[in-house]
């Protein structure tokens, strides 16, 4: 197959990397393009870009505060009008910007000097960048959540103990969700206030349960991110436990709920002995952990679901949706392809199909379960958002065309009996998730394909709406459930008996 690439390289021109995910995703869809991307010229995107094939000698001489644009086409013509789509695109955003903010500093001394109240910082630039402007928003006094990903272990342990030493909270890096005082940050949802805080080292984590809880009339006080590696032991949770004191002494909150993957055991003791010493109960899910001997104002929760019904106190089982569904057991294929766009769901199905005795393989399989790949029969579990599938690429929650192809492979081999999915809506997500699962699912005659199960993390308050979403699934034959987690127990009940 013939291809042409072609790059250009926009010098010190900063543009959001959400942003550019969303124009890359834009020049996909034109004829005779066979790959594209915006990124900043880091030494990463770079070496992200030249794997991808769409990096020419001008793009490869980029330097970090760059923007590249890199298209690769069948045709001349092609990557021609991708081009020159890419700048009006980048034109018109800049234009859109210019009207709907006037006011645009550009730097992070010019900002404080412009809103001397602000007390947070969301930082989101190229990873090598992402340090130095933490430190400088901590310097000045402000709380900073770095949605920035690509910062090292070093960096992360330095700016977490200057921020300890200053009295502020370090969120990140790679913080992508948190809500504060009612105010959805980053990827996050529209939920009701109230009176649960949430401390949480997985962005879909904290979504899942603070729309769960939502669901179960509940409401959240505060919801913190912390990063995915904040309970490493290199990290040793300091920001988790920085989190735990401002909830403690948060008149708003009287539960505590802490989200996070399995931590080293010093570090979870760590975690255990500072809720032992809080006035406020709390639930701890450490999603993949064994039994943990609790504190007794605190209870352990082993899903994402049973946390949000611990700390409302109803279940998630009393909801309507998808309490009777209406299909048969699948007579055909033997196995549950999971396909997730967010990684902590992706490790509850794990947890709930290990809990039945049943091989699981995946690209991000917990510790501790034991690894069955060699086993024909195992159930995959995926997270398409890991690297194997977004180098080069959007996350799945921002270009849901990243699951479609392994979906329609899915789809169609003979040994899926069932295909399981998380549709993850809110700020920052696709405008239609669902909207993209149904194309592909309209590939394929209903009367031949497996069994599809979705969940829906979002609220009807969501810019997508839920109730919107799933309407469009139930319409093409998708079975939805309350929750991630129901939907797991759902795809085991439907499985052929052995």
């Amino acid at each position: 197959m013939s291809e042409v690439v072609i790059s250009e390289v926009r010098r010190d021109h900063y543009v959001d990397s959400v942003a550019l995910m969303r124009l890359s995703q834009s020049l996909m869809k034109i004829e005779g393009v066979q790959e594209a991307a915006l990124m900043m010229g880091t030494p990463a995107n770079l070496a992200l870009m030249d794997d991808a094939r769409l990096l020419d000698e001008t793009g490869r001489h980029a330097m970090g505060g760059d923007l590249v644009v890199g298209i690769r086409a069948a045709t001349d013509e092609a990557a021609s009008a991708a081009l020159l789509e890419a700048n009006n695109l980048l034109g018109r955003s800049q234009r859109n910007g210019q009207a709907e903010e006037a006011w645009r500093p550009k730097s992070l001394r010019a900002a404080v000097n412009g809103m001397p109240d602000a007390n947070l910082a969301l930082i989101s630039v190229a990873g090598e960048f992402a340090a130095a402007e933490a430190r400088k928003a901590i310097r000045r006094g402000l709380h900073a959540m770095i949605f920035s990903d690509n910062v090292s272990l070093e960096d992360e342990v330095a700016i977490k103990r200057e921020a300890q030493e200053s009295g502020v909270l370090a969120m990140g890096p790679d913080c992508g969700t948190a809500i504060l005082n009612g105010v959805p940050l980053a990827f996050a949802n529209v939920v009701r206030r109230g009176n649960i805080g949430i401390v949480g080292a997985s962005g879909t984590g904290i979504q899942e349960v603070t729309c769960l809880i939502d669901h179960l009339d509940g409401g959240i006080s505060h919801a913190i991110g912390v990063g995915g590696r904040d309970l490493s032991q290199d990290v040793g949770g300091i920001s988790t436990l920085m989190a735990l004191d401002l909830l403690d002494e948060d008149a708003a909150t009287e539960h505590v709920v802490i989200i996070s993957k399995p931590p080293p055991d010093d570090v979870a003791t760590r975690i255990l002995d500072r809720v032992s010493r809080s006035k406020k109960p709390a639930t701890v899910c450490f999603i993949g952990s064994p039994p943990l001997t609790m504190p007794t104002n605190a209870s352990q929760a082993f899903t994402l679901e049973s946390a949000a019904e611990l700390a409302v106190g109803r279940q998630v089982a009393s909801l309507g949706l998808a309490s009777e569904l209406d299909f048969a057991k699948s007579g055909t294929g033997e196995v549950v392809q999971g396909l997730f766009s967010g990684g902590t769901l992706c490790a509850e199905a794990q947890v709930i199909f290990a809990e039945a005795g049943l091989p699981i393989r995946s690209n991000v399989l917990l510790p501790s379960l034991s690894d069955a790949r060699s086993e024909s029969k195992a159930h995959a579990m995926l997270d398409l958002g890991a690297d194997e599938y977004t180098r080069g690429r959007p996350h799945p929650m921002i270009d849901p065309t990243v699951r479609s192809p392994v979906l329609r492979e899915a789809l169609q081999s003979s040994q899926t009996a069932v295909v399981l999915l998380d549709i993850v809506i809110g700020f920052g997500s696709a405008a239609d998730p669902a909207g993209e699962v149904t194309s592909v699912l309209r590939e394929v005659d209903e009367r031949k394909r497996p069994i599809v199960i979705a969940s829906v993390t979002g609220t009807d308050s969501d810019p997508q709406s839920r109730l919107a979403q799933i309407s469009k699934l139930q319409a093409e034959g998708v079975q939805v459930a309350r929750s991630n987690a129901n939907a797991a127990r759902l795809a085991l009940e439907v499985l052929p008996d052995e």
